[in-house]
């Protein structure tokens, strides 16, 4: 069978993953898609990544354990040492190629920017397939001054993040009239028939291949019925009132050196939709790369830009830049945790329902390591205030925080990525 080999019916064209009828050898590895299990809570989480890394020196902090010394920058999140895990030794294993790692930050796929590589699917989206119709939107992909993205689909195809925090607004909480809401009922409804339009080229298909070859045809269909379902679900939404919310639509900040308030910006909103339960699944870009000279008010003059004072090359000068914008960025954090912890959902503070993930791909953005990567991780039911050390030669998977993220969420994987198992010391409470 061809490599390019299709399903067709009524103007629609399907492309199928690969077979074994399409290769002399193929070896194919096995998805895990255990039920999600039952729970009254609500749990959410947001994953942000800033692609410069953060100064080694200045975000490590000394001792382990429940006894830690605060580093410069963990003292700006002090108000939260209670709500967070700090970890040292971890990354992403077999992803070391500098500035392309960004890409994996969610995914774990071996390879990046090599010829090769193709991404898989993120653990947000992940996430998106197994709760994403209990809310208005399955996911949310959210950037700061850049197109990439961090979320990825189960075929490693890249969600283009919304870079707009009032077209999200919009999206979310204001209600258009009857005729937009019909038009976008219409819009849902042209992508419900893929399954219905080709089913028998399907039924024939599957009796011209082996058993292998079914059992991966079954998977891939069963995937589209699930996208049938989602949309489904998604003409429901359509029709519901959009939540009613006392904050002011945000004002789109158009201006790329004005980073530190873009960056606040996307944390407020994120909040906003966990607040209202418009999503349980939110990743933000931070491109530090995509960043000119910074003119957000900081504690010194910014005189170049991030990427720049990335390559630092042990200059004071921009050394002393890359610490207020590191430091910025962590205080936009530190906002983002007040606010979660200060919103009540049945009593119980959001944060202990909302897991936050805020880390880089770099551990040195003048050298590209890839290794000891900077990462804090807060709420959602675990027990924090500690600092979790790692072998710093041999890295532990920063993956085994992906499937311990996946179980608190209901979802009961065996395996995410690279994962060995769930996370070595952090415990739910």
């Amino acid at each position: 069978m061809s490599r390019r080999h299709f399903l067709r019916g009524s103007g629609v064209v399907l492309s199928l993953p690969l077979l074994n009828a399409m290769l002399p050898v193929f070896g194919r590895a096995q998805q895990s898609s255990s039920p999600l299990a039952p729970g009254a809570k609500p749990r959410r989480m947001f994953a942000a990544i800033t692609n410069l890394g953060m100064l080694v020196d200045q975000f490590a902090p000394s001792g382990t354990g429940r006894d830690y010394v605060a580093s410069p920058y963990l003292k700006l999140l002090a108000d939260h040492r209670n709500d967070f895990t700090v970890f040292t030794g971890v990354s992403l294993p077999s992803v070391s190629n500098s500035h392309s790692t960004e890409v994996c930050w969610l995914t774990g796929a071996p390879g990046s920017g090599s010829g090769s590589f193709k991404n898989t699917i993120s653990l947000d989206q992940l996430v998106a397939e197994r709760i994403g119709i209990q809310t208005r939107m399955p996911s949310l992909s959210l950037a700061v001054n850049g197109n990439t993205t961090i979320s990825y689909t189960r075929s490693g195809v890249a969600i283009p993040p919304e870079q707009s925090p009032s077209a999200v607004f919009k999206q979310l909480f204001v209600q258009g009239d009857q005729a937009e809401v019909e038009a976008q009922i219409q819009q849902l409804e042209v992508g419900r028939s893929i399954m219905d339009t080709i089913s028998d080229q399907v039924k024939g298909l599957q009796r011209d291949v082996d058993a292998a070859d079914r059992d991966r045809i079954d998977q891939y269909l069963t995937s589209v019925r699930d996208l049938e379902n989602r949309l489904k679900v998604s003409q429901g939404w359509e029709k519901k009132p959009k939540p009613v919310v006392k904050a002011s639509a945000p004002i789109d900040q158009t201006n790329s050196a004005r980073f530190i308030e873009k960056v606040k910006q996307m944390m407020d909103l994120t909040r906003l939709v966990f607040e209202t339960d418009s999503s349980r699944s939110v990743t933000l870009f931070i491109s530090c790369t995509g960043t000119p000279v910074v003119e957000s008010p900081l504690e010194v003059a910014i005189t170049e830009g991030y990427h720049g004072l990335s390559h630092h090359g042990k200059s004071e000068a921009k050394l002393a830049q890359l610490r207020a914008l590191d430091s910025a960025q962590l205080k936009a954090l530190n906002a983002m945790l007040t606010g979660l912890k200060n919103v009540k959902e049945d009593g119980e503070p959001l944060l202990d329902r909302t897991m936050v993930l805020f880390g880089s791909n770099l551990s040195d953005g003048n050298s590209h390591v890839t290794k000891n990567l900077p990462v804090i991780f807060a709420g959602g039911g675990f027990k924090h205030g500690q600092h979790l050390v790692f072998d710093r030669e041999r890295n532990y998977p920063l993956t085994n925080l992906h499937l311990s993220m996946l179980h608190r969420l209901g979802i009961e994987e065996d395996k995410f990525s690279s994962a060995t198992g769930t996370m070595r010391g952090l415990e739910m409470t």
